[in-house]
Protein backbone atom coordinates (compact mmCIF):
# COMPACT_ATOMS: atom_id res chain seq x y z
CA UNK A 1 0.00 0.00 0.00
CA UNK A 2 1.49 3.10 -0.62
CA UNK A 3 2.33 6.00 1.72
CA UNK A 4 -0.62 8.23 0.95
CA UNK A 5 -3.36 4.97 0.68
CA UNK A 6 -1.89 4.09 4.31
CA UNK A 7 -2.21 7.60 5.70
CA UNK A 8 -5.67 8.16 3.90
CA UNK A 9 -6.60 5.02 5.51
CA UNK A 10 -5.54 6.28 8.93
CA UNK A 11 -7.32 9.34 8.63
CA UNK A 12 -10.36 7.96 7.78
CA UNK A 13 -10.15 4.92 10.70
CA UNK A 14 -9.75 8.63 13.30
CA UNK A 15 -12.17 10.11 11.83
CA UNK A 16 -14.92 7.16 12.21
CA UNK A 17 -13.31 6.82 15.78
CA UNK A 18 -13.93 10.51 16.56
CA UNK A 19 -17.41 10.34 15.19
CA UNK A 20 -18.68 7.63 17.39
CA UNK A 21 -17.14 9.29 20.70
CA UNK A 22 -18.83 12.23 19.41
CA UNK A 23 -21.96 10.21 18.72
CA UNK A 24 -22.06 8.46 22.14
CA UNK A 25 -21.27 11.58 23.89
CA UNK A 26 -24.16 12.97 22.63
CA UNK A 27 -26.67 10.28 23.40
CA UNK A 28 -25.11 10.25 27.04
CA UNK A 29 -25.80 14.01 26.94
CA UNK A 30 -29.50 13.84 26.20
CA UNK A 31 -29.93 10.97 28.10
CA UNK A 32 -28.73 13.20 31.49
CA UNK A 33 -31.11 15.89 30.49
CA UNK A 34 -34.00 13.80 30.10
CA UNK A 35 -33.22 12.04 33.54
CA UNK A 36 -32.82 15.91 34.85
CA UNK A 37 -36.43 17.20 33.79
CA UNK A 38 -37.84 13.61 34.77
CA UNK A 39 -36.43 14.39 38.52
CA UNK A 40 -37.14 17.82 38.44
CA UNK A 41 -41.15 16.77 37.28
CA UNK A 42 -41.06 14.39 39.99
CA UNK A 43 -39.76 16.78 42.64
CA UNK A 44 -42.34 19.49 41.72
CA UNK A 45 -45.31 16.56 41.85
CA UNK A 46 -43.96 15.83 45.39
CA UNK A 47 -43.80 19.57 46.27
CA UNK A 48 -47.48 19.45 45.07
CA UNK A 49 -48.47 16.44 47.49
CA UNK A 50 -47.20 17.06 50.07
CA UNK A 51 -48.78 20.96 50.15
CA UNK A 52 -52.14 19.36 49.80
CA UNK A 53 -51.62 17.02 52.52
CA UNK A 54 -50.12 19.76 55.00
CA UNK A 55 -53.66 21.65 54.63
Amino acid sequence: MSPVLHNAALITAAGTAWYAVAITAAALTAVAARNADRRRDAREVLTVLVRRNAR
